[in-house]
């Protein structure tokens, strides 16, 4: 059973007392004496060459402070791209500069022209629309394959194409890989497309830049998930302003979803405007703003092979895939559609031979980088529409064919790179089996039948990577920051604790989870622990949050600087009690010395260490203070087995889900009911991607997806009641919780399992169509009906 508290309890999240009640403390409630507001003046062209920017008129306006164009930033450094990819053949990914304003050329619909900083919003606004801009435009590219092609417009006249880099993993394997399906008893084929998502956070992004003189010192206030890399980024690469002058301040974030990990031009601008004009300028995105300034998500087409012998076995895998960067490189850009994504291909199955293909490419779109997931969504969407697809074509129960490939014996070496620690597969599949009752399926279908509806079933089986790791093999790889995590635990003298973390919380329930730890290994009150993190004047350098690795890689942090806080705290509780160091325990909140009755309460110790009458000094300096930092050896690897029940109506091919169930394992869990809602967000968002969601272009680069009008966000109505278990525990063996990741979960394993629905569904229907896109819309589904 769950304890009251500390470690697996579902204790309620502290942080929504504030939140629920209007207390939070989010950037755009945030306002400077004396601000100024900027309003970007963006291009309604995706491809032109910028003749002339006048702004003479627009300066004689009310209430306008100063308007920068391109040509203020031409000393300035470009937006730094965080990861470098090397192709297969050895060179170096071409990497363009990317202003903070465009200067020359504009690139992509909503790229930044000009800024103009006003006394109100209104006043920006009103001006930057008196801006006269004239552009040359030039042709658009925005479909990756003629992107490629001799003749397609440069994107960047400096690069020798739009190709980023050609990427081949493992190259080694490739002519076994060839051979293999040469020798193949069965080869299933399947090409398709991740569609673009726009990731939609309940907050937009806002950026607050402060200056003072006194000091030389600047501050941005932004909606970040790692402020820390945002000051490294910002300041070193683009501004030039040395860390300690620059304070980078990330407090109360509505959500995140990997689109504001990146260090985006409105930070910037906003920093350098705050020193040129000398005050604070602010800025708040609107929504269509973000839907032409966010980075955006997935966005790849692939063609994946799968050959198989005469048992069914999985023998190679090959797959080519075009990936999308749009404009720009983005901070981690070049490593999602290789890093994250090809090295999680073998999926959960002993595929002994894999070869993988990423050709990253250029277009005249918003820049495209990590969506929840972050290539591992790629990776099982296409891994698990292949499997299904070859059962199908084999005549073999897809959940049969899973189980026969599945990897058994752990750790396991997989042919891309990677080692998983530990797993289960068979008994993830077999809770999934429990809880969706097969043998009652038969009679939801014809109970849906007699309804004149289509009831299909999907499965889908996934395998992650989390809390990226570590930092000296992911620098080989291309990573220019570390990827450890750090934590500074610091106990005040009554006994309660501060901890500062570098694990930023936008919506995971940080100050909840982490309390629970620190609380749990000292055996207090979760209330006598308070978690600080997101501003870098507080907090050692930290990574963030992102790839799920806030409890695996900062939570570790946190027990090795509470584990330091524990070790001198027994030293003080010896001398206290005149005892050795090697006979006192801590337990309950508690010191004794072991096989007697002396004991001395935690709150005690704390008070000694800052009032250190009873003990020498040059034994045990005054004070209770420890940081760690946390760099893991390796990834962690949760895992899952999910389903969705659909209803297809064949009248209007609109799609209802029934049922979803998911069975993960994310080793030890902290707080079940935020685990829980953890992956009940994922599958919204997966299933978001499944069915609605769609970002568009036309062939001239117009987003035609730019505002809720046209970009069909899931509602209550389209989802289900989701039944989720987590109860398969196979816990992490390098990290001191053994947790794995669970924040992504969700919005891996769901889009295949609805896919696969859709398609089961469609074939009780007499119509095999063997694949059907995402998202699996209405008027997709009907006219694949229809023929």
């Amino acid at each position: 059973m769950p304890k009251d508290g500390g470690i697996g309890a579902s204790s309620k999240r502290r942080e929504d007392v504030r939140f629920l009640t209007g207390a939070g403390n989010y950037t755009d409630d945030m306002n400077m004496r004396g601000q100024a507001h900027v309003f970007f003046l963006r291009s309604d062209v995706a491809h032109g060459t910028l003749t002339n920017v006048d702004t003479s008129a627009a300066a004689e306006m009310p209430g306008v402070v100063q308007i920068f164009t391109g040509a203020d930033f031409e000393e300035v450094g470009s937006i730094p791209c965080g990861w470098q990819v090397t192709d297969k053949h050895g060179e170096p990914m071409q990497e363009p500069r990317h202003p903070v304003l465009a200067h020359g050329k504009v690139r992509h619909v909503g790229e930044p022209i000009a800024a103009v900083v006003a006394e109100t919003l209104e006043q920006a606004r009103d001006a930057a629309e008196a801006i006269s801009v004239d552009i040359d435009e030039l042709p658009a590219v925005v479909d990756m394959k003629e992107a490629v092609q001799d003749g397609a417009p440069k994107v960047h006249d400096d690069l020798s194409s739009n190709l980023c880099y050609d990427w081949g993993f493992v190259e080694e394997n490739k002519d076994a890989v060839n051979k293999a399906f040469d020798e193949a008893a069965h080869v299933t084929t399947l090409e398709l497309v991740n569609n673009r998502l726009v990731a939609n956070p309940m907050e937009p992004r806002v950026a607050i830049g402060d200056y003072s003189r006194a000091g030389d010192e600047s501050t941005l206030y932004t909606t970040s998930q790692n402020p820390h890399v945002i000051r490294l980024l910002m300041g070193a690469f683009v501004l030039g302003i040395p860390e300690h002058k620059l304070r980078v301040v990330s407090p109360d974030v509505g959500g995140g979803f990997g689109t504001k990990i990146f260090h985006y031009q409105e930070e910037a601008f906003c920093t350098f405007a705050a020193k040129a004009c000398n005050r604070p300028v602010k800025w708040t995105s609107s929504r269509t703003e973000a839907f032409m300034s966010d980075a955006h998500g997935r966005d790849h087409v692939t063609k994946i092979e799968l050959a198989l012998d005469a048992d069914n076995n999985f023998t190679a895998l090959r797959t080519d895939t075009y990936a999308n960067m749009g404009a720009y490189l983005s901070t981690f850009a070049p490593s999602v559609p290789t890093w994250l994504h090809g090295t999680l291909m073998a999926g959960n199955y002993k595929t002994p031979l894999i070869y993988v293909n990423v050709k990253a490419v250029f277009t005249n779109t918003v820049p495209v980088d990590a969506y929840r997931g972050a290539g591992r969504p790629e990776a099982s969407f296409q891994l698990e529409r292949l499997v299904d697809k070859a059962a199908h074509e084999l005549k073999v129960d897809p959940i049969a064919l899973r189980r026969q490939n599945f990897i058994t014996e752990f750790p396991y070496a997989t042919p891309v790179a990677v080692e998983y620690d530990t797993g289960d597969y068979n008994a993830t599949m077999d809770k999934l089996e429990e809880m969706a009752d097969l043998p009652g399926f038969d009679a939801r279908r014809k109970a849906s039948e007699a309804k004149g509806k289509l009831r299909g079933f999907g499965v889908n089986c996934y395998i992650e990577a989390c809390g990226i790791a570590p930092s000296n093999l992911v620098g080989q790889l291309g990573a220019r920051a570390g990827l450890y995590e750090s934590a500074t635990v610091r106990v005040n003298a009554t006994g309660g604790l501060v901890v500062m973390t570098g694990s930023h919380s936008h919506g995971q329930g940080h100050e909840t989870s982490f309390a629970q730890v620190v609380a749990d290994m000292i055996g207090i009150d979760e209330g006598m622990v308070e978690i600080v993190h997101g501003d870098t004047s507080k907090v050692p350098m930290g990574m963030g949050t992102y790839g799920s690795r806030s409890l695996a890689v900062g939570g570790s942090a946190m027990v090795r600087a509470t584990e330091k806080i524990i070790a001198k705290a027994k030293k003080i509780a010896a001398h206290l009690m005149e005892a050795s160091e090697a006979d006192i325990e801590l337990k309950d909140g508690a010191f004794s010395v072991a096989g007697t009755d002396k004991s001395v309460a935690w709150g005690d110790v704390t008070l000694a260490a800052y009032v250190p009458h009873n003990y020498p000094l040059e034994d045990v300096e005054p004070g209770l203070e420890e940081t760690a930092f946390y760099d893991p050896s390796n990834f962690t690897y949760p895992s899952g087995a999910y389903a969705c029940e659909v209803e297809l109506d064949p009248d209007t091919g609109e799609v209802k889900i029934e049922r979803f169930l998911a069975a993960d394992d994310f080793g030890n869990v902290v707080n079940p009911m935020i685990v829980t809602g953890q992956v009940h967000g994922g599958l919204a968002q997966g299933i978001g991607q499944a069915l609605l969601e769609n970002c568009a272009y036309d062939s001239d680069g117009q987003l035609l997806s730019a505002s809720y009008m046209d970009y069909a966000m899931p509602r209550a109505s389209d989802l289900p009641f989701y039944e989720v278990d987590h109860s398969c525990q196979t816990p992490c063996t390098h990290n001191p919780l053994g947790v794995k990741g669970c924040g992504e979960a969700g919005a891996i394993g769901s889009p295949p399992a609805v896919v696969n629905a859709v398609l089961d569904a469609m074939r009780s229907g007499g119509k095999d169509v063997g694949h059907i896109d995402m998202p699996v819309t209405p008027a997709r589904v009907w006219a694949a009906m229809n023929g």
